[in-house]
């Protein structure tokens, strides 16, 4: 299976926020290049969120162009083939995690935000990651920092898109 065929699987199977999750298929339809960066109009992306239950915290990264505090993720690569896999490499990569495993249950959220040039729009999808207990973790090129926050730190720092990730995760876990 593509990556393009895997995205419109997950996104048809991903069951909340109807309406924008129909805006990503409907891009998609549009462009059968709007998996990739080269995308003028806009493209997906994978990301995800690394949590720590048992500890009550997240790692986040403060991101080197943006200079925020968010979760890890990216640009799908060529040699991704399913979305949930390009959410799992660039949080390894960026985190320096080993050993994260994906929270079943697809994506926790879907994300569309703008995204300065030469970039318009990322159609993020986004998925939670655990990690092992201990995790070490170390700053990639595209971070200034990377960090654990716990649960109540996040709303300090970080965006309400965060927020909202870590809400959604938090309930998945609990469920």
């Amino acid at each position: 299976m593509s990556l393009f065929d895997d995205a419109v699987l997950v996104l048809k199977s991903y069951e909340d926020q109807t309406g924008l999750r129909q805006a990503y298929l409907d891009h998609l339809a549009e462009h059968p290049d709007g998996l990739w960066k080269a995308c003028r109009a806009g493209h997906i992306t994978a990301s995800a969120l690394v949590i720590d239950p048992e500890a009550g915290r997240v790692l986040l990264t403060l991101h080197r162009k943006l200079r925020m505090w968010l979760q890890m993720g990216g640009h799908c690569e060529a040699g991704d083939s399913s979305l949930a896999g390009a959410a799992l490499r660039e949080a390894t990569e960026e985190s320096g995690v080993s050993g994260l495993s994906l929270l079943p249950g697809g994506p926790v959220r879907l994300d569309r935000h703008p995204i300065p040039p030469p970039c318009h729009c990322h159609f993020d999808v986004q998925y939670a990651v655990l990690a092992p207990p201990d995790a070490a973790h170390a700053v990639s090129d595209e971070s200034l920092d990377v960090r654990w926050f716990g649960y109540e730190e996040v709303p300090e720092v970080a965006d309400e898109s965060v927020v909202r990730l870590l809400e959604a995760t938090r309930a998945r876990l609990a469920a």
